[in-house]
């Protein structure tokens, strides 16, 4: 369990420095958090909205893309903002404001747009492996869910590695665009009017998929994670400094995803939209931009720059798997695990597409995928606001008029674009399920009106009577308490120390002798003979092994003796010494367990065992581990 007022991603926390004797070098070190999140607006679910967009309506959508972008902005500074000022992600904000119910709510909305966003991940990944290599799209699906490994064996190097890492996959993606815009060589003058605002019911679908694709509603959570990775002082004077280096970072980072999401709509614009071709999948447009723009080159680039895209993407969801579980539960998970739950959620509906309706389902599914993130956006952006907004968490640096103003609207237009979708979407089914129009109604229906009412209740929760803003016990992350608050020195009557014959006993033996002297406790030193001999027969068994085990035991005792220690003996005979230890100590409820580490590991671990975790798992009492370096 994460212990309450522990910071976001505690083991990069604070980790990056930012005192540096020059402005350009202090703008570096505060560079990194807004690449790590820009990566998510530019993975492959992005690739199939824009594509759609660009391939059946030219540079209608254009627009979308350049609004979607600037919301993207107001809303990544907003909750970067919230990181600096308040020290709180996203997640950790909305438990300490909703009660337990709402909390969880939220928290599932967002595990569902993590699982779709990793969903696009898989796939995009997947197909770039199918472009480059020929490798079967089922068996890089699969291939997909060991790319943990990697994420794993960078982050040990630290966040700095990481951002390194996304930064080198962001230019490899925006340097294969630039080359494929060079060989389109679209018309900049129709280019231009696709900056025009318009929208109709058969675009409607596409341009909320774009938008889902590029304000990525977990990124909301990640972003205010990542700007507490950077050591920056609690002064207001830092802080807004923090702001503004952070404000400028995701300025230049989200416009880079721009670059590369308006390129690949541009490039589906010129090349297919143009020539009236119909792209239904991601492997055609790969497929036909070599005789369209007469080079091989340009396929390659666009597989190689796919590839990059879904293996940059897996470090979002990773880290913003983490932060959501963390700051909505109270709970940490080892990485690891979280990162291989996640990519199971999404390998498992990936496979079954892959194996059922083949490459084109895969690409409805990428489109569905984003339409799902964008669904899951209020209730991100909503909560976001009215947080930064609040003069109570935020002080001097709550958001100002002008800003609120712009936010809101951006919230408005993302919800009226999603009820206008969920009821056409909803419509739809309805329309389409023939004489089983009432068990998708019995179905949908509850589910939308729940949504309906969760919305609402966020929405106004900040004027909403005191009854209703608590409704069951609020989950509160409180301030952490300061050492010298709660330091009650502990007073060892008895301490239990497991012996096992071996070297290591001389610090078992030095460590408790120390504390017994000093607290006048009686030591109680324990060995388990676990020989075939001894299990059998028990006490009564009398070979070379336990007789010598004796005379060694009672001359330890006996020296601890004469140093005016009380000590008493404890032979126990038994296979399994870890169990042994723990029924001795509940038996006796000593104060204290005092053992010696064996110091080894790895294969070790498996063939000899591991006692130590055996018992302090078991054990309410305070476990004390020595060992001599």
């Amino acid at each position: 369990m994460v212990r309450p007022g522990l910071p976001s991603l505690p083991e990069v926390h604070a980790s990056v420095s930012t005192s540096q004797p020059s402005l350009w070098r202090r703008m570096f070190a505060f560079a990194g958090p807004a690449y790590v999140v820009s990566v998510g607006y530019m993975d492959p679910g992005n690739w199939a909205t824009d594509l759609e967009g660009g391939a059946r309506f030219g540079y209608q959508l254009l627009w979308v893309l350049v609004v979607s972008n600037a919301m993207a902005i107001l809303l990544q500074t907003l909750s970067a903002r919230l990181g600096i000022v308040a020290g709180r992600d996203l997640a950790q904000a909305c438990r300490e404001a909703y009660p337990t119910p709402v909390s969880y709510a939220l928290w599932i909305l967002c595990e569902v747009a993590i699982a779709a966003c990793d969903l696009a991940e898989v796939l995009g990944a997947a197909i770039g492996l199918n472009l480059l290599f020929q490798l079967p799209l089922l068996a890089g699906v699969l291939l997909m869910s060991l790319d943990t490994l990697l994420i794993l064996w960078f982050s040990r190097f630290g966040i700095r590695w990481i951002e390194a890492l996304i930064l080198s996959m962001v230019t490899i993606i925006g340097g294969c665009f630039a080359i494929e815009i060079f060989f389109a060589k679209p018309n900049l003058a129709e280019l231009a009017t696709g900056l025009v605002p318009r929208l109709n019911g058969e675009s409607l679908y596409v341009a909320i998929g774009i938008l889902g694709a590029t304000v990525m509603p977990h990124n909301l959570y990640l972003h205010g994670a990542l700007v507490q990775t950077r050591r920056f002082g609690a002064s207001p004077a830092e802080k807004r400094s923090a702001c503004r280096f952070n404000l400028i970072d995701s300025v230049i980072a989200l416009n880079g995803a721009l670059f590369v999401n308006g390129a690949i709509l541009v490039l589906a614009a010129s090349t297919f939209f143009k020539r009236n071709v119909v792209v239904t999948e991601i492997q055609q447009a790969h497929e036909l931009l070599t005789p369209l723009l007469g080079t091989t080159f340009a396929s390659v680039l666009f597989a190689v720059a796919l590839l990059a895209s879904g293996q940059s993407s897996t470090v979002t969801g990773t880290m913003a798997g983490q932060i959501v579980m963390e700051g909505f539960l109270n709970f940490r998970m080892r990485p690891w695990l979280r990162r291989l739950i996640t990519r199971m959620l999404a390998i498992v509906p990936a496979a079954i597409t892959v194996a059922v309706a083949g490459e084109q389902g895969t690409y409805k599914l990428l489109i569905l995928s984003q339409v799902i993130l964008s669904m899951q956006l209020p209730f991100a952006v909503i909560p976001l606001i009215q947080f930064t907004s609040d003069r109570q968490r935020m002080g001097e640096f709550t958001s100002p008029a002008w800003v609120r103003l712009l936010a809101w609207l951006a919230a408005l237009v993302i919800v009226g674009l999603n009820v206008w979708l969920v009821i056409q979407t909803f419509g739809s089914w309805l329309g389409a399920a023939g004489e089983w129009r009432w068990v998708v109604g019995l179905i949908i229906i509850p589910f939308g009106s729940a949504l309906a009412v969760l919305l609402a209740y966020v929405a106004f929760h900040p004027v909403l009577p005191e009854p209703w803003r608590q409704l069951g016990k609020a989950l509160k992350v409180t301030p952490p308490v300061t050492v010298s608050q709660t330091l009650h020195p502990p007073t060892y009557r008895s301490i239990l120390v497991p012996l096992d014959h071996t070297e290591r006993d001389r610090d078992a033996v030095a460590h408790s002798a120390a504390l017994a002297r000093g607290h006048g406790a009686k030591l109680l030193l324990m060995h388990v003979e676990e020989g075939v001999t001894s299990q059998i027969y028990g006490a009564e068994a009398s070979t070379e092994e336990v007789l010598s085990g004796e005379r060694y035991f009672e001359g330890i005792a006996s020296a601890l003796s004469d140093q005016g220690i009380e000590v008493e003996l404890i032979v126990r005979f038994s296979g399994k010494p870890s169990q042994e230890i723990v029924r001795v100590a509940n038996d006796l409820r000593p104060d204290l367990v005092v053992m010696a580490a064996h110091g080894h590991k790895w294969w070790k671990d498996i063939i000899l065992g591991t006692t130590i975790n055996a018992v302090r798992h078991e054990l309410k009492i305070p476990v004390l581990i020595v060992r001599n370096h």
